[in-house]
């Protein structure tokens, strides 16, 4: 292989890995956003039995 094509190869595995990441991140900020809104729809429910 020439150093071009291996290159080429370098930079496609280099932006494979950065968009996996990416990717991981975007799935982990869902989930804790997720958590969140559970959490205060608890709060929510709690507050308003403790208000009963």
């Amino acid at each position: 292989m020439t150093t071009p094509t291996l290159s080429k190869i370098a930079a496609a595995c280099a932006v494979l890995m950065v968009l996996g990441s990416c990717a991981n991140t975007i799935r982990g900020a869902g989930k804790d956003t997720a958590n969140a809104v559970n959490a205060t729809q608890d709060a929510g429910h709690k507050v308003k039995k403790a208000a009963q």
